[in-house]
Order: C-alpha cells, then structure tokens, then sequence
C-alpha cells in the first residue's frame, strides 16, 4: 500500500510512525511532513490546506489510503472532494465533521440527543451574548464557533472577563470569522479527560483514554494551549465512566449523526469533565488529539492501517483493540513565548540521546530542516514520549529524556503526569467484587453512589467456583490495603459473599444478581443464609440492592469519617426533598 499522511505536527509525526509499523504498507508521504516525518515517509511540500493539490497528487501517486491528520481540511471538505475523485481517505465528511467546525452546531447536536453538556447558547449579538452571561453568572465560558487552533475557548472568572472576551470575538474579530458567532457556556467543574474512538458510522471501537495538559504552566495555571502533555490511561477515567463515555456520550453522537444523514467516519474525540459520578462534555473534535494521540499510539497494539480501512469500508465490527497494559506520558517541549510570540528557527540539541532512553521515542511537532540541522518552526515543538510499567516509570523516563534535549528559550511544563500519580495514591476504602463481567451493569449503581461520596474504591472479578483461591486471597489481602468494607455481586447459587466474609474480619456486604431464569430468587436466597460465623449484610436483588450497597458501604465509613456523614446526611435530605416536591403536587 502507498499511504499518505495530511499535516505536519506531533500527531502527523505519530501517525507516520505506527503507519510504518504496518507490513501493509510500502510507501509513505506527508504532506507537508516535518523533520521527524522525513526519516519515515516521504516529504510532500503541499500545505494541510490546498486540498486540491493534495487530491491531485493523491490521484497522480496512486494512493491507497489518505489519512487526514489536522481538523482544518476535515472541516473544509477533503474527505468530500476525496471521495468523488474515488479515492480512500480516513476521515469525517464535511457536513459529519461540522461537530468541531461549528460550536453551535455541535450544542444543538448534544442537546437534541440527550448528551450531557454544559448549558449555553450561540449569539451573533454582543449584548445578547453579555446578557446571557450575566444571566448565567461567572464563572463562565466563552467560546469561539469555528476553529480557532485550539486557543478559541476562553474560561471567564468575571463578568468583565466574559464581557471582554465576547467583544474580542465579534467586534475585534479576534479569531477571525471563527469568531463572529460565540457560544457562552456554564463553567463545568471537575477534572478534564480525553475519550477517543474509532468508528466506521455504525460500529464504536474506543481507543485508551487519556488526559491532556491545555495551560501552559505547572499546576494548571496561565492561557489555554493546543496542549503541553497528556497521558494513559488516566485514572479519573476508570471502567465504569468509560462505559458511561460510551452510552451516554459516543454512541447516541455517533447513532444521531447516522439519523441526520451524515454518517460520521473516522475518528471521535469527546472533551469530558468528570466530576465524581457524572461525565459531560466540553467539545467534540473530529480527529486524534495532539498530544493525546502520541500515547495513544504508543500504547496501541494493533495494526493501524487494517482498522483505518475498516472505518472507511463500514467494517470495524470485524474488529478489536489490544492495548499495551503499560503507561504512556508525553511531555512537549516550546518554545519560549508559546503560545503568545516566539522565535523559530532555533538549533535543537540532543535528539539522537534522548531517543535512546529505554522505551522513549521523541515526536516532532513544529520542526524543520535547515542545512541538514532540525531547528524549531512552531510554538509546540516536540512531543517527548515513554512508555513505563508504571505510571511513575513513565514519567521519570519521559523527564529523563526531555533533560538531553535543548534550544534557545525552550520549556516545558514539569508537572505532566501529577494528576495520576495524586490519584493512584489514595488507598481503596471500598473492594467490589463482582462474579462476572456481566455483571458490572448491577454492580455500578454501588459504584456510582461511592464517587457520589468521593470513596475510593477498587474493582474486580472473583468466582467463587471457577476461581476460590482467588477470592479468598482478595479477602485476606484487603485489609492490607486499607479496605474498609467489602461488596460483593453474584447471581446463581451466590456464594461469593460467603467466601468472602469467611477469609476476613471486614463487613461484607452481598448483592444478588438476578441472572439466572429464577429471577435472582436463588441467589437471594444463597447469599442471606448464611452459615453461623459467617455473617453477610444481604441488599435486595439486583440495581437497587448495588445502590443500597453502596450507601450502607458509606454509613460504615461515616461512622469513623465526619466528612462522609456530612455527605449522608446532606443526600438524605435531597432525597426527602424531592419526596415533598412530590408531594405538592398532589395538594
């Protein structure tokens, strides 16, 4: 196969480099490429942009597969023109891609499909758009509609800020035409995630999330950047909310974009803020993420090229993924300046060593050659990435590296990858065990409860039949961890809380699972009758006894936890304030 690769950043970079993995393929070029794309493939001097140009040599070579990296093109059409010249490309049409061209468009495509979002509104107006953020209150959000090189959405503290910004954008033409309609939006609180999948308009094939940097400075501070580093897997997303990215988020994207007539083919990439038990959206973009997808890629064991053509063909359902279970971090190196005014053409040292570190591989973003030199020629130069057995592992490595390479005025954040190892820290207060996979559906209602509560928790598979040695080591070894409260789902003959409760002194608590045809009956019944010694807290059957599990997990925690019975009690409230709502109505 002859491939070509669309654009010339970090993500290009990428992209080429697991394209060349490929034992399909035989030729490679990118257009235009960058320094580090040139070892790979062949440099191609056309912009990202002239489509028609990319289109005619695309035909003129005989290329196999186009695969579009940046969103400009995507939202201007390459895949249309591609298409009705007859040839392949990976990538959104122009009406699917209009998810991250337009702001707008994207809101009512969330709000009409029932996606969980930020409340907010597109305006054309100044005093409209000011009105309604005063109407909102600060802090807000203020966004560009169009593209805007990721620097179009601006966090307001102040009303005067969101005044500025909405006047900056319409009447400043700040970004452009970009600008000429705002969204204002509420402020989401929580921790931002990436969550990136492929998809053929039918079939959903998610790829490892992960978790982007936007400000330029450590600990979050300073003006939004198209990203200073990510890593994955990141813990903030754990199984349980990305089954809920995928339900809630991906699939009713992609099944509503299918019922508007435009099909979305390629690559989905929803923003989400998670906060506790609940994910909602930020943005949607259209293509991989940069720098999201350097230890995406980094980590994904499979082919590329087959599930690429698999998007296009309509036939990802013949697919999976399989993921390196190790760590990935990216930390990029700017140029000073970034992302205000900087200088380019800066030498840059040390490439070749920080390549050697073990699992290391430095990615180009805005380089160039000048005299057989690589100089800088961008404000995000380089993408630093490792791969480790742990998440530590992976950022000593990354920093490792990054510390062997150097030009004028070049810096990078020093704290990629703090979020993870904060959050790996924190013990599990709760273990849920569950008897199958099948199960989870059940099981995360007690799982939602304890982020509702903020108690960490950990998850896995036992059986007590299939595998009681390893049930029984769960139990013993959970109170080495600092496990307070055990819960335990299983259907059929239920044993698994028994098993539990007998190899340790913690409470356990047993949900039965309605999955055989006596409608968890059975498992009711083994899970409460208990032999004497063995005591187990038995919830009713199936999602409200998972719920109730998870409550009783957080009134045994919060006889020793003021916080938690401060959360309890205020839970206990809202719940018997929704039951006098509803009794009002019937007065």
């Amino acid at each position: 196969m002859k491939i070509l690769v669309v654009g010339g950043g970090g993500r290009e970079h990428t992209m080429v480099w697991k394209i060349s993995k490929s034992p399909l393929v035989e030729k490679i070029y990118c257009a235009p490429g960058n320094a580090g794309t040139h070892t790979l493939a062949e440099s191609v001097p056309i912009s990202a942009e002239d489509i028609d140009a990319l289109a005619a040599f695309a035909k003129e070579n005989e290329i196999d597969l186009t695969v579009v990296g940046p969103e400009g093109p995507l939202v201007s059409g390459i895949a249309d023109v591609f298409e009705k010249m007859g040839l392949k490309v990976f990538g959104p049409s122009k009406a699917a891609a209009r998810l991250e061209g337009s702001k707008d468009f994207s809101k009512q495509h969330m709000f009409k499909y029932n996606i969980p979002c930020a409340m907010g509104k597109a305006f054309t107006d100044t005093g409209k758009a000011k009105a309604y953020a005063k109407a909102l209150g600060a802090p807000c959000v203020v966004k560009a509609d169009g593209l805007a090189a990721g620097k179009g959405v601006i966090i307001c503290s102040t009303l005067e800020e969101a005044n500025e910004a909405i006047d900056s954008m319409i009447n400043d033409n700040a970004f452009g035409d970009a600008g000429a309609i705002v969204v204002v939006e509420e402020c989401l609180k929580g921790e931002e995630a990436s969550f990136i999948a492929l998809t053929d308009g039918k079939t959903i094939l998610p790829l490892p999330e992960s978790q982007d940097h936007k400000r330029i400075f450590d600990n979050d501070e300073g003006p939004n950047t198209g990203g200073m580093g990510a890593y994955s897997p990141a813990p903030v997303l754990d199984y349980s909310l990305r089954e809920k990215a995928m339900n809630d988020v991906m699939i009713p994207a992609v099944e509503g974009m299918a019922k508007e007539g435009t099909p979305f083919k390629g690559v989905l990439y929803a923003g989400l803020m998670v906060d506790k038990d609940q994910i909602k959206v930020l943005e949607f973009n259209t293509r991989m993420g940069d720098p999201e997808t350097q230890p995406i890629l980094m980590r994904l064991e499979n082919d590329l090229v087959p599930l690429m053509e698999a998007c296009c063909d309509g036939t990802l359902h013949n697919y999976s993924t399989k993921i390196d279970p190790r760590a990935a971090m990216c930390v990029v190196i700017s140029s000073g300046g970034y992302p205000g005014s900087y200088e380019t053409g800066e030498e840059i040292f040390g490439l070749d060593e920080a390549n050697k570190v073990k699992d290391t591989v430095v990615f180009h973003a805005g380089t160039a050659l000048k005299d057989d030199k690589v100089v800088s020629s961008g404000g995000r130069v380089l993408g630093v990435t490792s791969l480790g057995d742990s998440v530590k592992e992976a950022i000593d490595r990354a920093y490792e590296a990054c510390a062997k390479i150097s030009f004028n005025k070049h810096f990078y954040r020093k704290d990629i990858g703090a979020k993870a190892l904060k959050r790996l820290s924190i013990p599990p207060r709760v273990g849920v065990i569950m008897g199958s996979d099948s199960d989870f559906p059940v099981m995360e209602k007690a799982l939602s409860i304890l982020k509702k509560f903020d108690i960490p928790y950990t998850v896995t598979v036992a059986s007590a039949h299939r595998t009681p040695e390893r049930a029984a080591k769960l139990a013993i070894e959970a109170k080495e961890k600092g496990i307070k409260v055990l819960i335990c789902g299983a259907g059929h003959a239920a044993h698994l809380a028994g098993v539990m409760a007998a190899h340790t002194t913690l409470p356990v608590l047993g949900v039965p699972i309605d999955s055989s045809a006596l409608k968890g009956m059975d498992s009711l019944l083994a899970t409460v009758q208990m032999p004497p010694g063995i005591p187990v807290s038995t919830m009713a059957i199936g999602k409200s006894g998972a719920y109730n599990a998870g409550i009783s997990a957080a009134q045994i925690l919060a006889v020793s936890d003021p916080l938690i019975a401060q959360k309890l009690s205020a839970f206990k409230q809202e719940m018997a304030e929704k039951v006098n709502k509803k009794a009002q109505s019937f007065v």
